[in-house]
């Protein structure tokens, strides 16, 4: 998902980069409390049939799953933020402190093939960054006309 943040005078543009989320944090409590009933439901009737280490099977394997679930959910936070300004464009990867920074009128915006899809990359003065990797293939060629339209903007405003 890509959030273009409106303009402010004397502001850069910020574009927001994040990964599709397809539950909230109440969503995702909701399914491991239903996968942890299914699985004590379970595991009652095979107690019941006379296998007794079942529930603490079932247990031990909701706390796993619910675990899993919970470390792909965070890993959803994870992001990028494009400002483009009048001299520069600076990513900034989110969680982190990790930044890099292109001068706008030399950056340029392309899609490379690699791994079995397209990379969208940031290339200037020999120097090469990809964005957007988890972004879907629709969403990385939408990603790379914004840039490119938002780049022409900024340099036609600095000609100016």
């Amino acid at each position: 998902m890509n959030v273009l943040r409106p303009t402010v005078a004397g502001q850069p543009r910020v574009l927001w980069l994040r990964p599709n989320r397809a539950l909230d944090k109440l969503g995702l409590r909701r399914l491991i409390m239903g996968l942890a009933a299914i699985a004590l439901a379970t595991a009652s009737f095979g107690a019941w049939q006379g296998n007794v280490f079942a529930p603490v099977f079932a247990l031990i394997e909701t706390f796993v799953v619910g675990f899993a679930l919970g470390a792909a959910w965070k890993a959803g936070d994870r992001g990028e933020r494009i400002a483009i300004g009048p001299d520069t464009l600076e990513v900034r990867v989110v969680p982190g402190r990790r930044v890099r920074r292109f001068q706008t009128y030399w950056v340029r915006v392309g899609l490379a093939p690699g791994d079995g899809r397209q990379r969208l990359l940031l290339k200037s003065h020999g120097n090469e960054l990809e964005i957007g990797a988890f972004l879907g293939e629709e969403e990385r060629v939408e990603v790379s006309r914004k840039l490119m339209v938002l780049l022409a903007e900024v340099s036609t405003q600095t000609r100016r």
